[in-house]
């Protein structure tokens, strides 16, 4: 029988691709789009030895491929990275082993609502096409694999016993040669960094905190904040790139954990990874996935630290914890989850009342996980992205250190189940105190800007937190000015409209009221006087009818249309996903069609012109 091996390739900004990755196993390539149809950095470089010229046309003959793309259907580009990489590898001599496939953000059951159904399907396909031998079968996908790794009490590995698990939560001992196995510590502190940004561009920083302001009243619905971070390694970022915050489950959720698995007791024993059986009968030993580095940890400060409690669950979470329950009822309806005719009912049990994992576990109450599985069950909690909200001058401090400031969204809401739901990332940032020492990432964004843009005029969207980004880039837009010794002039008014010539930045912003979320409203009215600055907010709660930032697109068309026909400016999209990006795009369209008199087909075409020369970019979450 001829070797039988699979690649699975991913790239991924948030993680959804690693976890959809992960549940994939062996069959598949699959990657994630991200930004104006880019593939996420940690596949850049992948994709830039695609390219290579030297590559023989037939460099790939022989391999057979499938490609799943994870996508938003609010982006221009909609999957473009997962598309353009099927069509290179194609060039490249690989034949498709099976039809590519596609999920959207934007669905109304979510991405598993493609994947699900797919991935049911290239199994099939794959048993059928490459059968395998005679008198083997294949693998239930009810038997429970033994992992790599699982964790051990740290005295074990030292006396040169290693404690197991498998096939349901067996507990067994295998004696090995201690000077075989690998010992991996966890590192105690705080990860370093997701390992969907292990590449160059990502810059490990320690950061204190030395403002965590709250930008809305007390009275006000939504919780918003102000922070600023300052650090002694030097740092250089521009309008558009990011910061990583690595978070903490709160105490409380974890105490909740331990109690419901009966892990209390070991919580606080010294605990290391340990290879299983299903690893030292290899070639070598895979490291886990986790960042491990530095000394022992406890399996509490595993659980604080690196593993998720509150993410909503995929379905292979289900199949999973199911071998861990001796009630049938629960069983069954626990593997229900997984089926694809039950996708629905998956969706309306997690994603719409986003109920988490710990909440899972509390309500399937017979399910009790092998602590030393933890690691192989609940899935690592990874660091969330934040737009940078400084530009120019705001990215010193008075002291000479390098200055960051995030405009933060706390996320604390009712679901449908009437159940108060929090961000684990905002809420550990609405209670970090002044002062507090992290450690954060920093990284590239996909607006790609440049001071070569410095004096073309600019139209920024940036509805509610979306104005982060914003914000930055006018910072940044003045200093350059005043590096290139220009002498800004300050708005006279004399142009109603707002137009004032090359290099004028126009914002639209919006958000609910002038009292409640107009966020840096003073410092709009002194720039305005400062630069060629003019701000059109939005407010959609105080008047009778609604006005959002696409209604003032249309109200302004004729200045909109000569800064980005007449004088080929720029577009700048940031803020939530979903229906603001196609509403502006839509009002953008209209303004082509009405002002320059186009056809419903130009004033497309005239858009994706601009996408494709870059002049429109859009950055949403």
């Amino acid at each position: 029988m001829r070797d039988r091996s699979a690649l699975v390739a991913y790239g991924s900004e948030t993680g959804n691709s690693y976890d959809y990755a992960e549940e994939l196993g062996r069959m598949l390539e699959l990657v994630s789009t991200t930004g104006q149809g880019d593939l996420p950095i940690n596949a850049r470089n992948f994709w830039k030895s695609l390219l290579r010229r030297k590559l023989p046309p037939l460099y790939l003959e022989g391999v057979q491929l499938t490609t799943f793309g994870l996508g938003d259907s609010s982006y221009p580009k909609f999957n473009w990275a997962a598309r353009k990489l099927h069509k290179r590898l194609i060039q490249l001599g690989a034949d498709e082993a099976y039809p590519r496939g596609e999920a959207d953000e934007q669905h109304e059951e979510g991405l598993e609502a493609s994947f699900v159904p797919w991935s049911y399907d290239l199994r099939q396909h794959l048993l059928i096409e490459f059968p395998l031998a005679e008198r083997l079968s294949p693998i239930s996908e009810r038997v429970l694999l033994e992992p790599k790794w699982t964790l051990a009490l740290h005295q074990n590995a030292l006396n040169g016993s290693v404690k197991q698990l498998a096939n349901g939560g067996n507990e067994r001992t295998s004696s090995i040669d201690d000077s075989s196995i690998p010992k991996y510590e966890i590192e105690a502190v705080n990860p370093t960094r997701p390992k969907s940004a292990a590449t160059s561009t990502f810059q490990d920083l320690n950061v204190t905190l030395e403002e965590n302001r709250r930008m809305t009243p007390s009275t006000h619905w939504q919780d918003v904040r102000h922070l600023e971070f300052s650090s002694d390694q030097p740092a250089a970022y521009g309008p558009g790139d990011v910061l990583t915050i690595f978070p903490k489950n709160s105490s409380e959720d974890v105490d909740q954990l331990l109690q419901c698995m009966s892990w209390t007791d070991i919580a606080d024993k010294p605990i290391h990874f340990a290879p299983t059986k299903a690893s030292t009968e290899g070639a070598f030993y895979p490291s886990p996935p986790i960042s491990l580095s530095g000394p022992s940890t406890t399996l509490r400060i595993l659980l604080t630290e690196h593993l998720d409690l509150t993410a909503i669950p995929h379905r292979s979470f289900f199949s999973l914890i199911a071998h861990f329950t001796d009630d049938q009822f629960h069983k069954d309806r626990l593997l229900e989850f997984t089926k694809p005719e039950y996708i629905d009912e998956l969706y309306d049990y997690t994603t719409r009342p986003r109920r988490s994992i710990l909440e899972v576990l509390q309500e399937f109450e017979s399910v009790k996980i092998p602590w030393q599985w933890a690691a192989n069950i609940l899935p690592e909690l990874r660091g969330r992205q934040f737009s940078i909200a400084s530009g120019g001058q705001l990215k010193q401090s008075p002291d000479g250190s390098a200055r960051f400031e995030l405009l933060v969204a706390i996320v604390k809401y009712k679901t449908v189940i009437k159940k108060i739901r929090q961000g684990v990332c905002t809420r550990y940032l609405a209670h970090l105190p002044i002062g507090t020492k992290l450690r954060v990432g920093l990284q590239k964004g996909g607006l790609a800007i440049t001071k070569a843009e410095a004096q073309r005029p600019v139209i920024m969207i940036g509805p509610g937190t979306g104005v982060a980004p914003m914000r930055s880039l006018i910072w940044e837009r003045l200093q350059w000015e005043k590096e290139r010794g220009v002498k800004n002039e300050p708005n006279t008014g004399s142009n109603a409209d707002g137009v004032a010539g090359t290099g004028h930045s126009l914002l639209f912003f919006g958000c609910r009221s002038q009292t409640a979320d107009y966020f840096y409203q003073d410092e709009w009215q002194d720039l305005q006087q400062r630069m060629p600055l003019i701000v059109h907010p939005a407010f959609s709660r105080d008047q009778g009818h609604k006005i959002y930032v696409q209604d003032l697109i249309k109200q302004l068309s004729d200045s909109v249309y000569r800064q980005l026909h007449d004088e080929e400016g720029l577009v700048y999209v940031c803020g939530s996903s979903g229906k603001m990006p196609k509403a502006v795009r839509a009002a953008l369209v209209d303004v082509f069609r009405e002002r320059g008199g186009m056809d419903q087909r130009d004033a497309e075409g005239f858009l994706v012109a601009m996408e494709k020369e870059g002049r429109y970019k859009q950055e949403t979450w």
